[in-house]
C-alpha cells in the first residue's frame, strides 16, 4: 500500500483501505484490552517500574498491529543508567507506544487529568503514576516541578511532547519552552526523540490505519540542561527542534 502525502485528503481512502484499518483497529482493541487488564493486576501487588517489561511487552505489539515495520537508532551517549526528560514530535495516538521500548529507561508521562476517567486506558495511565495536568489551568508548572522531581529521585525518566499538539502536516511544529523550563530548574539532561513514518501509518483528521510502513525511533544525543538561564531557553528549544525535525525534514525528502 502507498504511503499518504501531506497534502493527500482522506477522501482518496477506499473501501480495501477503510476495511483493512477496521480489522488492524479491531485487533489493537483486543490486544489493548488484554495487556492493560494483566498489567492493572500486576501493578496492584508489584510497583510500575517493576514490571516494565510487561510495558515494552504491549507497547511492542500495539505498534505491530498497526502494520508497521519498527525499528529504534539510539545514539551512543545515551546512558540506560541516567534519568533523562525525553522529548519527542508528536504525530497521532500512538506516539507512547512508538517510543517506549525504544530505550530501557522506566518513563513517566504526562496526561491531562480528565483522561484518567476514561475506561481501562485513564485506569491503567493513573494507576501508574502518570503526571496529570488540567487543560487551560494556570500557575501548574510548581506543581509538575514537584511531580518531575519525585520521579527523577526514584530514577525515573520523563516522557513528553513539547509541541503540545499533534501535527496537521507532518511537519514538526513549534515548541513550547514549559518543559525545557522545568528541565533547566531540575538540571535532567534532554534527550530529543525523533519518529518517522508514523504520520503515514495515521495522522490527526483522519483514524484510517495504513500498513506497510517503517517506523524508525531516532533517540539522539543528551542535551545538558545544567548552567542554563531562563535566557538560554529559546536557544535551547530551536536545537531540539533543529535535532528533531531534521530527522522528520529527511524522511519527507526521502520520499
Amino acid at each position: 500500500m502507498t504511503a499518504v502525502s501531506a497534502t493527500e485528503a482522506p477522501g482518496q481512502d477506499t473501501l480495501r483501505d477503510k476495511l483493512v484499518s477496521g480489522v488492524l483497529w479491531a485487533a489493537g482493541a483486543a490486544w489493548l484490552g488484554g495487556m492493560l487488564s494483566v498489567l492493572m493486576l500486576v501493578q496492584l501487588f508489584v510497583p510500575a517500574d517493576r514490571v516494565d517489561w510487561l510495558a515494552r511487552l504491549y507497547c511492542r505489539g500495539q505498534v505491530w498491529l498497526t502494520g508497521s515495520r519498527w525499528r529504534a537508532v539510539l545514539h551512543p551517549d545515551v546512558d540506560p543508567d541516567t534519568p533523562y526528560l525525553f522529548v519527542q514530535n508528536h504525530v497521532n495516538h500512538f506516539d507512547h507506544v512508538t517510543c517506549y521500548p525504544a530505550t530501557p529507561h522506566f518513563k513517566q508521562g504526562i496526561e491531562l487529568e480528565e483522561h484518567f476517567g476514561i475506561p481501562l486506558y485513564g485506569w491503567f495511565m493513573k494507576q501508574r503514576g502518570t503526571i496529570g495536568v488540567s487543560r487551560g489551568a494556570r500557575g501548574q508548572l510548581r506543581k509538575l516541578k514537584r511531580a518531575f522531581a519525585a520521579e527523577l529521585a526514584r530514577g525515573h525518566s520523563l516522557l513528553a511532547f513539547p509541541e503540545g499538539t499533534r501535527t496537521l502536516d507532518g511537519r514538526v511544529g513549534t515548541f513550547h519552552h514549559g518543559l525545557l523550563y522545568l528541565a533547566r530548574e531540575l538540571g535532567v539532561p534532554i534527550v530529543p526523540v525523533a519518529v518517522t513514518g508514523m504520520y503515514a501509518v495515521m495522522h490527526k483528521g483522519s483514524l484510517l490505519i495504513r500498513p506497510g510502513h517503517e517506523v524508525t525511533v531516532y533517540v539522539e544525543a543528551p542535551v545538558p540542561t545544567e548552567g542554563l538561564s531562563k535566557e538560554d531557553l529559546p536557544a535551547l528549544a530551536e536545537q531540539l527542534h533543529a535535532t528533531i525535525s531534521g530527522r522528520v525534514d529527511a524522511w519527507w525528502a526521502s520520499r
